[in-house]
């Protein structure tokens, strides 16, 4: 599904965003990316979806190379993935609901099509009665549980979560986490970027370890280890 093979990433300043990196996440997989600030983890994620181009080695998605790939085609690429972030990005002068669609409006799909998948992504979510109201007037873990729905709209195969939970109190949280959890249950890849180690303990989804863009920690078992803070 999602596979690095010996990437390197340096930028013009001479900073080492990722070194040497081999590492390949199975369809359906939920795999933590863990690691200080400056530990490679944003560079992991923009060399992902093609906002940034490795230095060397190769990047595959669903087993096709995304470094060739032409600018027009970049946009496709990125329609198989869903995005969530810790500071939600929603557009405030749009209802839960609008912020969900708009997605699915810029694909150009029918207003039923897009009414009819809005209302299951937000169901899923639990936001069914709540779709009528704008970000200011949801709580932050509404909030986020819209920008979830937000990203799985479209049924996306990968999802690119960054500190979703960084914002939240731990009972929101873990409510987050039930939700993320029932979405890779029903065969969506996730990768999340998390320093919540409460997150990382209470499930047994693989860490893989970042610092000073290199892999050092690759555990299918799971688990936030001491050193990964």
């Amino acid at each position: 599904m999602i596979q690095f093979i010996n990437i390197s990433k340096e930028y013009k300043n001479g900073t080492v965003g990722l070194k040497n990196i081999d590492v390949k996440i199975e369809s359906g997989e939920f795999a933590f990316l863990v690691g200080p600030s400056g530990a490679g983890k944003s560079t992991f994620t923009k060399l992902m979806i093609r906002e940034i181009l490795p230095t060397s080695g190769s990047i595959l998605i669903n087993g096709k190379s995304i470094i060739r790939l032409k600018r027009k085609e970049i946009p496709m690429l990125r329609r198989g993935m869903g995005f969530i972030f810790q500071n939600y990005r929603l557009l405030n002068d749009r209802t839960a609901a609008e912020n969900v669609a708009f997605t699915l409006e810029v694909l150009g799909l029918s207003s039923k099509e897009v009414q009819k998948r809005v209302d299951y992504a937000l169901g899923m979510v639990g936001l069914s009665e709540r779709k009528k109201h704008f970000p200011d007037e949801l709580s932050g873990g509404e909030q986020q549980r819209v920008a979830i729905a937000r990203a799985i709209v479209n049924n996306p195969a990968i999802i690119v979560a960054d500190e979703p939970t960084g914002n939240l109190d731990p009972a929101t949280a873990e409510e987050i986490m039930d939700i993320l959890n029932d979405i890779n249950i029903k065969g969506t890849t996730i990768l999340m970027a998390t320093h919540d180690k409460a997150i990382v303990n209470r499930t047994s989804h693989r860490v893989l370890r970042l610092n000073h863009g290199e892999l050092i920690r690759d555990d299918r078992k799971g688990g936030y280890d001491f050193e990964d803070r």
